[in-house]
């Protein structure tokens, strides 16, 4: 790891150590859609009206964390009926086991994360847990692009959006408060962590760059009210709920129709200052 991201190792190495510190109480975000996740990673609850959506399941150190925030919000995790994963690393499924046990959900990842599991279960990541112990899972349906899931009044598009791993999907659904509907979406993962030269070096998948641009720019069309993050950084989460705490009255901060294209242009800039930094040498220690 290059020594400029020392800080980071750190960082999650407290996280992993003591995940009761980061954590968030959860909070409808609009309508029938809530934020159940926790300082670092997004989670999000869906009541479709019969049954619930949970997308992503965080860490396994802060799985306890999850299923707390879920009764806090007023739901029951033995009525989550479809668990979606926006890809297929450690952060985002380590509590989908115990969720499973306590509601028999039924669970989705894109395809070809799916095959990642069965050909390189190394590419999960697992190995970085530190402190628990976590096992790949066997999702029940392996989505495909363009594939709805349907619960209830709430019906869902995955969009594949290759790069950070090949199983990335985008969830692009609508929420609504009575008559007023709006559409979230949350693209499934960024992060060039999964690009850079180390990693590359550590699992030859140089081809997840030939992605990445382009499953940007497929989604760039999508009219998108409110953007979620599946890291809580990507959308200012904890900063847009205290000012919705703080101001009730005002706007809903998680309703900004462009923040969507922001957030694409961002994620290209990310890729882009990799490339920079990767040809100046400083990206190596």
């Amino acid at each position: 790891m290059p020594s400029k991201y020392a800080f980071l190792i750190e960082k999650y190495d407290h996280f992993y150590r003591y995940p009761e510190q980061y954590r968030m109480k959860p909070f409808k975000i609009f309508g029938n859609l809530y934020f159940v996740g926790n300082a670092d990673v997004g989670s999000y609850l869906i009541d479709t009206g019969d049954g619930l959506i949970l997308i992503d399941t965080t860490y396994p150190t802060t799985r306890a964390l999850l299923v707390q925030s879920i009764w806090e919000a007023g739901f029951n995790p033995g009525e989550i009926k479809y668990i979606l994963h926006t890809h297929g690393h450690f952060d985002h499924f380590g509590g989908t086991q115990l969720i499973v046990s306590l509601s028999g959900a039924k669970t989705f990842l894109g395809a070809p994360d799916a095959e990642m599991f069965r050909q390189r279960p190394e590419m999960a990541l697992i190995s970085d847990t530190r402190y628990t112990y976590l096992e790949l899972f066997t999702p029940d349906v392996e989505l495909k692009d363009g594939d709805i899931i349907s619960l209830g009044k709430t019906s869902i598009r995955a969009t594949a959006t290759p790069g950070h791993t090949m199983g990335v999907m985008t969830y692009i659904f609508d929420v609504a408060d009575g008559k007023e509907i709006h559409t979230a979406g949350l693209y499934g993962g960024i992060g060039v962590n999964t690009l850079c030269r180390d990693f590359i070096d550590n699992y030859g998948n140089m081809n997840y760059r030939n992605f990445y641009l382009d499953s940007l720019e497929k989604v760039r069309g999508e009219k998108v009210d409110i953007l979620l993050g599946n890291h809580t950084e990507q959308n200012s989460t904890k900063k847009k709920y205290e000012e919705m705490r703080d101001n009730p009255a005002e706007k809903n901060p998680f309703i900004q129709p462009h923040e969507w294209n922001d957030f694409l242009d961002f994620a290209t800039e990310l890729f882009n200052r990799m490339l920079r930094d990767e040809e100046a040498g400083t990206d190596q220690i």
